[in-house]
């Protein structure tokens, strides 16, 4: 299973990761693991030392300090690269990812659009996530919204999902509009092979608009630094009750839920995930 996990280091020979210390690992959901480090290439692999979160629970590094939150983090600021003014739209705004592109976008001076596929998901991102607009996308016509919500058009957009949702946004976008891909979870259960989603190459090419894929190893290297601000974030929020992520009732950088698993039988290691 793809997952990461807070582990404690019992033996090495690395430099970086002596006995003792805790590290963030990408190595799937397991009690016991032996790695090599500078040896991990794939995608989702990878140990890194747990950062200083600042007295944040260490569960914060495996979700909004962690790879939820580096994956909202560099696709909207590397890719969409939003200015203070720009309309940033967001698919499933109300999951993990979503969420949080959305509250960062808030802090660069964004106007924002949600969507989301229930009611309860579009109140809370537009009531406590502060979102300027949030909608059902079930219930809504999605042109007609755009035109009315983002009436001087899309300047980015955080795409989660694809398909025809996607292809509607595209139509709507500015002039050099920015389009981060995520992901493309309208497609997930279609043949791969006879996969055809539309495309709207007309306004791909007169309006110079800019798509890419991304996956959050490319900054590998600065992960680090953007740990630290994701932290930081969330301090000055909680201390500060007229900022978009501030407090209770208007920040949820939920940190992950716990996973308990079954003892693994005695073995060689390398770390152990804390409990």
């Amino acid at each position: 299973m793809v997952g990461s996990q807070i582990a404690e280091v019992l033996k090495s020979r690395h430099p970086r990761f002596p006995e003792g210390s805790k590290v963030v690992a990408y190595v799937g959901w397991r009690d016991l693991t032996i790695c090599s480090p500078d040896k991990m290439k794939a995608v989702f692999s990878g140990v890194l030392p747990l950062p200083d979160l600042k007295g944040l629970p260490n569960s914060y590094a495996l979700g909004a300090v962690g790879m939820t939150g580096l994956a909202a983090y560099f696709g909207l600021l590397k890719l969409c690269q939003p200015k203070a003014g720009d309309t940033v739209v967001v698919s499933t705004a109300g999951g993990a990812v979503g969420s949080l592109v959305g509250q960062i976008a808030k802090i660069k001076g964004c106007k924002v659009v949600g969507f989301a596929g229930t009611d309860e998901k579009v109140k809370w991102i537009k009531e406590e996530l502060g979102f300027d607009f949030a909608f059902n996308y079930k219930e809504v016509h999605l042109d007609s919204i755009l035109k009315k919500f983002a009436v001087e058009g899309v300047d980015c957009y955080f795409d989660n999902v694809g398909g025809e949702f996607t292809y509607t946004v595209t139509r709507n976008m500015n002039e050099f509009g920015r389009i981060a891909i995520c992901g493309a979870i309208s497609t997930y259960n279609e043949d791969a092979k006879n996969n055809k989603v539309p495309f709207d190459y007309a306004s791909m090419v007169y309006k110079q608009i800019r798509m890419e894929g991304f996956m959050i190893n490319r900054w590998f290297n600065e992960w680090k630094d953007a740990t630290l601000q994701l932290a930081q974030w969330i301090h000055e929020f909680d201390d500060n009750s007229q900022n978009p992520l501030s407090s209770e009732a208007n920040a949820r950088f939920y940190p992950a839920p716990p996973f308990r698993f079954p003892p693994s039988p005695p073995q060689p290691l390398l770390s152990r995930r804390v409990e």
